[in-house]
């Protein structure tokens, strides 16, 4: 951690650092810093000791007291009156917020495994200063310290920033909805709940919940693979289309597609679905031109489920379909002209240059954007809840529609009438699982992994 470039001095155990070294080198074992401080190194000793002691003043005030109602997660439980002594009135005693008390008690974990971390890095820089010591080499001094935190250690510099604020707004949060799943919040326990281990779990898989769990767990899967695989192969197509050797104005029909894309999605999605309404323009049409004697229910709670669900897939493709078509575009453009004029002289037809050469070489390079597209379809909120909002609704559904994918119906328990925010939890922990394993299996597959 404190090495200079090109100069690695023998190791040391910390053993032998506490047995022969002096005593800023044994203090610092209680005193952070207390080496660096010794040897002037004031940045680093001055920030150690700082640390040290704010972790301390804030663990005796308030970090024991978070660490110890984790386990609990509160004393009182539900609104209760009791009889005060002291005063001889009775008193309405409130109940623990549980979740303020589970978030703290989460921080303080983080803040104790952070502590930890700087203690070992204090060690180590006192290990160091001391193996220096030992071979009678000079010690870098504080100047020197401070510029390679902008050179030798510039990438540990600029990374705090980032890597803080991911533990901040991204680790902790996920470990706080994750533990959520080991709890009993829930409507009926909106502020103090207490542990109840794999319950929830259970509930999802095989309680009340498993049925409405694994039909939409079948429909999300569906979902992902006709949208991902519909939004690919209409963009390849479209590629090879507008990129023909007969097709003209090349420059205009990229334009329009681009501009397709170029329209925010929730514009796109509002618009079809007051288009495709049993009163929307469509209908209206079909009716006037005496097509049709009654409108068609494309997405709303009279249609059929599957007719919906078709609907959605095909809307999908409009808003997906030119993202495939500009990446593909941009491989055609540069596949090896050789390789397709030779096939054309050894006799291969438009269709077998396709499968050989066009197609492989494009499926290579987007081979890990696929795994991309299918997961973010997996957690593709957006298009069916601006579009249909899980209609039609299904009765023997618990809070979920029909065209609902797995992170609709977590939303739908969340905010919706049931409020069973652990089940939610739940659910999140399962898409994880879900996803992660689809990525990890389906990448592992790929050339572009086998050949990298």
């Amino acid at each position: 951690m404190f090495k200079r470039k090109g100069h690695i001095p023998p190791a040391a155990t910390y053993r032998e650092v506490w047995s022969k070294g002096d005593a800023a080198d044994k203090l610092s074992f209680f005193v952070m810093g207390a080496s660096a401080l010794k040897h002037k190194q004031w940045a680093k000793g001055i920030s150690l000791l700082a640390t040290e002691i704010v972790f301390f003043v804030w663990l005796f005030t308030s970090g024991l007291h978070a660490l110890g109602q984790l386990p609990s997660l509160g004393a009182v439980k539900t609104k209760k009156v009791v009889f005060d002594s002291s005063q001889g009135v009775y008193i309405t005693k409130q109940p623990d917020n549980s979740v303020l008390i589970l978030l703290f008690g989460v921080l303080a974990v983080f803040l104790v495994i952070g502590f930890i971390y700087l203690y070992v890095i204090n060690l180590r820089s006192v290990r160091y200063n001391y193996v220096l010591k030992r071979e009678g080499k000079r010690l870098a001094s504080n100047k020197e310290e401070l510029h390679s935190l902008l050179d030798q250690r510039l990438h540990a510099t600029l990374m705090f920033i980032p890597i803080l604020g991911i533990i901040l707004f991204t680790v902790l949060p996920t470990v706080f909805m994750t533990l959520l799943a080991f709890t009993n919040y829930d409507r009926q326990h909106p502020i103090g709940f207490s542990w109840i281990g794999f319950k929830a779990f259970g509930n999802v898989l095989s309680g009340d919940l498993s049925g409405t769990f694994f039909p939409v767990l079948g429909w999300t899967l569906i979902w992902a693979v006709a949208a991902t695989a519909t939004t690919f192969l209409g963009g390849v197509l479209l590629a090879l289309l507008i990129e023909s050797k007969g097709i003209k104005h090349k420059k205009i029909w990229r334009t329009i597609f681009v501009i397709a894309y170029a329209i925010p999605q929730f514009v796109s999605l509002l618009l079809i679905a007051q288009f495709l309404d049993a009163q929307g323009p469509l209908n209206t049409l079909l009716q006037h031109w005496g097509w049709i004697s009654s409108p068609i229910h494309f997405i709303d709670n009279e249609a059929s489920p599957w007719m919906a669900r078709l609907t959605v897939i095909i809307v999908n493709m409009w808003i997906g379909i030119p993202v495939s078509m500009l990446v593909s575009m941009a491989i055609i453009q540069n596949l090896p002209q050789d390789q397709i004029e030779a096939a054309k002289i050894d006799g291969a037809n438009a269709f077998q240059v396709f499968h050989n050469i066009t197609f492989p070489q494009i499926l290579f390079v987007m081979g890990p954007s696929l795994i991309q597209q299918f997961i973010g379809n997996i957690n593709n909120f957006n298009v069916i809840f601006l579009l249909t909002g899980g209609k039609p609704m299904n009765n023997n559904y618990n809070g979920a529609g029909s065209t609902d994918l797995l992170v609709n119906w977590l939303y739908n328990l969340t905010f919706g009438q049931q409020q069973r925010y652990n089940a939610s939890a739940v659910l999140g922990i399962l898409i994880f699982i879900l996803s992660a394993t689809v990525s990890l299996i389906a990448y592992r597959h790929t050339t572009a992994f086998k050949e990298g």
